[in-house]
């Protein structure tokens, strides 16, 4: 299979990046190595690539009353250039994707969902939408999407623009000239640091880039994005979630309103909230020197209770750190847990998330 390539491709290459294929695509798993990335993020500034995320243009009078019909946040209570997190679920609940919605105002809307998920997502959304009053079209190709993350990047930022991009709040967007290139820039990120996400015209990228660079942003590839976001408790869908999972289980019901008018998922998630969910996602900390990998077992006694979705070693907190799912009941009385690592059965200890949090 031909793999997809992002503006950036050739910009990885010639800069020596490591790339492998991701959800289609062709992209720089790491540049310098994935803990010198992190540290630079933690304590500076970190540069991503993720134009492989989708980017779905919904424009109409209906658009409104359709994405509220299919998200699980009410975008009709969201004010223009503003972002909300939320979730895409199924009609029995199941989290189809996770995603981000941007709304210029209530006749137009930017849905950026994750790249492996794009075309479900996509052949989800065409089976709800109206005839007429609204248009989805795919525009993942015609920009790119950059992350520029950490303490130091807004300081970065705000030497290549006019306005001061730290009063910008966060979930908050707005247009702004980068060196002459129109771009949107969204407070958002999914390291645990503050910085933003830009949307750069395809033909800009490479320029924007290297500006990012050459002022001291450090390169960094999907490795290191892995896991900034495992140490700040941010799930992954396909590990920690996804259609055999509800928002329930996967502790994300304030992204939920589940009594909106003709939400699909309204139903069935009011009856899993009604009942409780039997097992809830949680975070664990790791003990010893081997990390606690996604599909191994949770046991209590001689007793399976749960498993892991997410787990590595954590170089900021210098310890090794997992998600995974346990049951409920065995939350608050959680002594005693193991994790069948390769067949050594080792104590891991639920705590709370995130992980690390500046």
């Amino acid at each position: 299979m031909t793999l997809l390539k992002t503006p950036l491709n050739k910009t990885h290459i010639e800069s020596g990046a490591r790339m492998v294929p991701f959800a289609g695509w062709d992209m720089p798993v790491q540049y310098s190595g994935i803990i010198e990335e992190v540290k630079a993020v933690r304590n500076a500034c970190g540069l991503f690539d993720v134009s492989h995320m989708g980017r779905i243009d919904i424009q109409g009078s209906a658009a409104s009353d359709f994405l509220n019909k299919t998200l699980s946040v009410d975008v009709n209570k969201l004010k223009p250039n503003r972002a909300k997190y939320g979730v895409i679920c199924n009609i029995d609940g199941g989290i189809i994707d996770d995603c981000i919605v941007y709304k210029f105002d209530s006749d137009h809307f930017l849905l950026v969902p994750n790249a492996s998920n794009k075309t479900i997502v996509i052949d989800w959304l065409n089976q709800h939408k109206p005839k007429s009053n609204v248009s989805m079209i795919d525009i993942t190709t015609q920009h790119a999407m950059i992350a520029l993350q950490g303490p130091k990047g807004m300081q970065t930022l705000n030497d290549q623009v006019q306005s001061d991009m730290s009063l910008l709040k966060m979930f908050n967007f707005t247009q702004e000239a980068f060196c002459g290139t129109d771009v949107m820039i969204a407070r958002t990120g999914y390291t645990g640091e503050d910085g933003v996400e830009l949307f750069v015209p395809e033909s800009k990228a490479a320029h924007v880039w290297n500006i990012l660079v050459d002022s001291g942003a450090k390169p960094c590839g999907l490795g290191s994005r892995d896991l900034l976001r495992l140490e700040a408790g941010l799930l992954l869908h396909g590990n920690d979630m996804n259609t055999k999972i509800n928002p329930f289980e996967a502790g994300l019901e304030k992204f939920v309103n589940c009594d909106k008018d003709d939400y699909l998922a309204g139903p069935a998630l009011r009856k899993i909230r009604s009942e409780g969910p039997e097992k809830k996602l949680v975070g664990f900390y790791v003990d010893g020197n081997r990390a606690a990998r996604p599909g191994y077992t949770i046991n209590h006694g001689a007793t399976q209770v749960g498993y892991i979705t997410s787990g590595t070693y954590s170089p900021t907190l210098n310890r090794n750190i997992a998600l995974g799912y346990v049951l409920t009941e065995l939350i608050d009385n959680n002594k005693n847990l193991k994790c069948d690592i390769r067949g050594q059965f080792t104590d891991i200890v639920i705590t709370k998330l995130p992980f690390y949090s500046r």
